[in-house]
This record gives structure tokens, sequence and C-alpha cells, in this order.
């Protein structure tokens, strides 16, 4: 049966790469109209788990729903219809570079609409206005510094007022005040159009502050869950290393070895 309340959900999802395991048996929960963050660390399978809710890949095993629809399960028209409700901020903003600043707002909204130019062109120039961009419009992202790209990749994202926004390492690379800007209007844009987001993520500190709860992943499976505040005061030894940026814990620094001195010894002989 699903659920009506949770936009996302994960039914015991596994997938993998031929023999490489990504997933095992992994399920959550993403109510409507809640920020949520996967957080963990590189290879964990994070991004996988947003390709697997838009549909690019499909589960191994288990189910995935989007709006209690079984992504899986749908065949191509029902999908493209499905992923119209959704807006995506990819690594690094991934902006068109031989469009301007509008002509990538106003894409998605030529794309799928039949609305008119005239129309287009206020619904752009208010979106960007949002981000504090309007008087960037004609700018070519090349002239952009990284903190304005992001922004305007945001405005992008949210140009069709989507109900889930996935946002795959929005705070990678920013100084830390494009990273404050970008995190607030994560949380303003999700209350005002009254949106699910799906924050993929490392950054600790930034995230913790606008999230409403955080599911944590280790080795393709769930680890820890629960609200920021349970985050920062679990004594799980995984979330102590992660949560601190210790070299030392669960998550070791030397990849498997030999014994050093036998090898050195070895190469020497």
């Amino acid at each position: 049966m699903s659920d009506q309340s949770a936009m996302v959900a994960l039914e015991q999802v596994s997938f993998g790469y031929g023999s490489r395991k990504i997933l095992h048996n992994i399920s959550l929960r993403i109510p409507r109209g809640k920020v949520v963050a996967i957080m963990g660390g590189s290879g964990c399978g994070k991004t996988t788990i947003l390709r697997l809710i838009g549909g690019q890949v499909r589960p191994t095993s288990g189910r995935v729903l989007v709006d209690n629809q079984s992504v899986a399960e749908l065949n191509a028209q029902k999908l493209f219809l499905l992923r119209r409700k959704m807006g995506m901020l990819f690594q690094m903003g991934a902006l068109f570079t031989d469009q301007t600043v509008f002509e990538n707002v106003a894409f998605q909204m030529r794309e799928h609409t039949d609305l008119p130019e005239d129309l287009i062109r206020n619904l752009v120039l208010m979106k960007l206005h949002a981000v504090g961009l309007r008087g960037a419009h004609h700018l070519m992202p090349s002239e952009l510094s990284g903190g304005m790209a992001r922004r305007v990749a945001l405005a992008r994202s949210i140009a069709l007022d989507p109900e889930l926004i996935l946002y795959d390492e929005p705070f990678a690379g920013l100084d830390p005040i494009s990273l404050g800007v970008i995190g607030q209007l994560v949380r303003r844009f999700n209350d005002a159009l009254g949106a699910t987001s799906i924050l993929v993520t490392h950054d600790i500190k930034e995230s913790l502050k606008i999230v409403d709860y955080v599911y944590m992943i280790a080795d393709g499976a769930v680890i820890a869950e629960g609200t920021p505040a349970d985050i920062q005061q679990s004594d799980h030894p995984f979330l102590a290393q992660f949560v601190n940026g210790k070299a030392d814990g669960p998550v070791p620094f030397h990849y498997p070895a030999p014994d050093y001195a036998s090898q050195l010894w070895g190469s020497v002989r």
C-alpha cells in the first residue's frame, strides 16, 4: 500500500551495476513539504538514489515511489509526465554554456509549455529576481562567478514550480557567503512553493541549518536517520567521524594494502 503522505518512498531497494552492488535493501521516506538530506561519503550511493527517483535507472529489487507512482513500472509517456513535476539542480550547476542566463532559465518554459514569449519573459525575470540575478539576465555562464552560476541553476530548477526538487551536491565548490545564500534559497523556495526537496550533500554544517530530516548512507545502506539534532547528538561511530571530519574511524584513511614493511622489503629484494 502506498504512503499518501510521502512524496517519495524507497521500499527495500537494492541496485547495482552487474556484480558491483551499490545499494542494499534501502528504505526511506520523504514527506511532502519537507526538506530532507541524504548524506554520506563519496561513492556510497547518494546520487544513485536521485537517479532511481528520476527513473534514469531501475532498482534490482524493491520499489521506488514518487507521488504514489512506482517509477520503474511507468511507460515512457507517464515517466515524462512525472518528471514534469520535478526540478533538478545538478552538480556544479550544469548551465548551457552557449546560452545566456535568460535563455537557460527560459529553456524549460519553451520546451514544456505553450506560454507566449512575453509571459515567459516576465516569468524568467521573476525567477531571476528571486535569486538576486535579474540584472545578470544578459550574461553568459562564462561571465558568472561560481556562486552566481549556482543561483542561475537554482532559478532554472524552479522554472516550472515543481512539486519535487532534487539537489545533487548544491554546496560543492562555493565560498562561505555563496554557500549560505544557496542554503537559505533552498529552504525559502521549498516553503514558498509548497514543494518537497531532497538534498544529496557532503556539507554537514550548512545542511543541518535548513533540513527537516537526515538519512545517513554508508556502504549502500541507511545506517542512521533523524532530525538535525538527532544527528548532531548521536554517538554512532560513523556519524561522529563524518560530522566532525575525523581521519580515524569506521571509514579508514588507508586503502587496504599488504603490511607496509613487508611490501617495502619485498620491493628491495
